[in-house]
């Protein structure tokens, strides 16, 4: 099946590439961008990169940020879940995009009439125990 115009084996090799990607960042407790994780997927998969000028393909990265959260449940599960999405922000933002919090909200994480105040709070302790489950330090840009 395809879903944005990519197939199914791209979405996996993707998943693995961009969970890869941000298990490395989580070591170095650092947090990345959508740009940054752009380029690193299509230099690492051969894969066309995401053009975030388009409203499809920014739901796409969307989509690839979800499926990268199920893949990391799956082969490190933690209760609470941790979503290793929380480590992709917008250059020059200092937390996390909307569906980061959209997804949080879906798999009840987070109330659905969460304040602002308590999204922040909620995405630092995501960064926060990410970051201590690979062993390291504080988050840094």
């Amino acid at each position: 099946m395809s879903r944005y115009g990519r197939a199914d084996s791209e979405w996996d090799e993707l998943a693995d590439a961009g969970r890869g990607f941000l298990v490395e960042r989580a070591k170095l407790g650092r947090l990345t961008s959508y740009t940054e994780l752009n380029v690193t997927l299509a230099r690492r998969t051969g894969c066309r990169p995401f053009d975030f000028e388009r409203a499809d393909e920014r739901a796409a990265m969307g989509y690839l940020l979800g499926l990268i959260v199920e893949r990391d449940q799956e082969l490190a599960p933690s209760d609470p879940p941790l979503m290793l999405s929380a480590l992709v922000n917008y250059l020059g933002a200092n937390d996390a995009g909307a569906g980061f919090y959209q997804l949080a909200k879906e798999l009840r994480l987070l109330p659905m009439s969460a304040s602002a105040d308590e999204k922040l709070g909620f995405w630092a302790g995501q960064v926060k125990r990410i970051h201590e489950r690979h062993g390291a330090g504080p988050a840094r840009a």
